[in-house]
C-alpha cells in the first residue's frame, strides 16, 4: 500500500486496521471539548507521531492512523480529513484551516482495475510554518514548501514551493512571501 503500487483495499488486515482507527475516531469526536487530556491521549494512540502541543479541533478523521506525523505546535481547526494510505507528514508550526481534506489514495483509470477494488496511495508532506486556508484539498502525491500560504478553497494537485502564496483550482503559487 505505502509502496505506490496498486493494491487490494479490500483486503481483511487493511479492513480491520481502518475500522479500528475509524472507532478511535469516533470516540475522539464523542468527546466534550472541554475532555482535553482525553483527547490528546486519543490523538496520540491514532496518529502515528504527533509533536508537542499537536491539536486537532473534532471532527475528525482517517483511514490508518498510523501513517499520520503531525510536527510540533501543529493546529487544525474542526473538520479534518486525512485518507493516510501512504505517509501524510506535517512540519512544525503548520496550521490547518476548516474542511480541509488530505487525500493520499487514488483509483486506476482503468475501469477493469477499480471493478477488482484496486487502488493506489502517495504520500504527502507539508513543510514547516505552512499555512492552509479552510476547505483545501490535497491530492495524492504533493508535497507543499516551508513557510507558504495556500488560500481557502484551493485544491492542491501540484507540488508547492517554499514561502508562496499558492491559491485556485488547480492551486499555483502567485506571490513570493517575503
Amino acid at each position: 500500500m505505502t509502496s505506490g503500487e496498486l493494491y487490494y483495499a479490500g483486503d481483511e488486515e487493511l479492513y480491520l486496521k481502518r475500522l479500528r482507527c475509524k472507532d478511535m475516531c469516533a470516540e475522539y469526536n464523542s468527546l466534550k471539548p472541554s475532555e482535553e487530556d482525553r483527547r490528546i491521549e486519543l490523538i496520540d494512540k491514532i496518529v502515528g507521531k504527533a509533536g508537542k502541543d499537536a491539536w486537532i479541533e473534532q471532527t475528525f478523521w482517517c483511514d490508518y492512523g498510523f501513517n499520520i506525523e503531525l510536527g510540533d505546535y501543529f493546529y487544525s481547526n474542526h473538520n479534518l480529513l486525512i485518507l493516510d494510505c501512504a505517509k501524510v507528514v506535517f512540519g512544525k508550526g503548520c496550521i490547518i484551516g476548516p474542511n480541509c481534506s488530505f487525500y493520499t489514495v487514488g483509483h486506476p483509470l482503468d475501469p477493469e482495475q477499480r471493478k477488482k477494488g484496486l487502488e493506489f496511495a502517495k504520500p504527502i508532506y507539508v513543510g514547516d510554518n505552512v499555512w492552509i486556508g479552510g476547505n483545501v484539498i490535497v491530492m495524492p502525491g504533493v508535497s507543499i514548501g516551508s513557510n507558504s500560504v495556500i488560500g481557502a478553497g484551493s485544491i492542491v494537485t501540484k507540488d508547492i514551493p517554499e514561502g508562496v502564496l499558492a491559491l485556485g483550482s488547480p492551486c499555483k503559487a502567485v506571490k513570493k512571501i517575503n
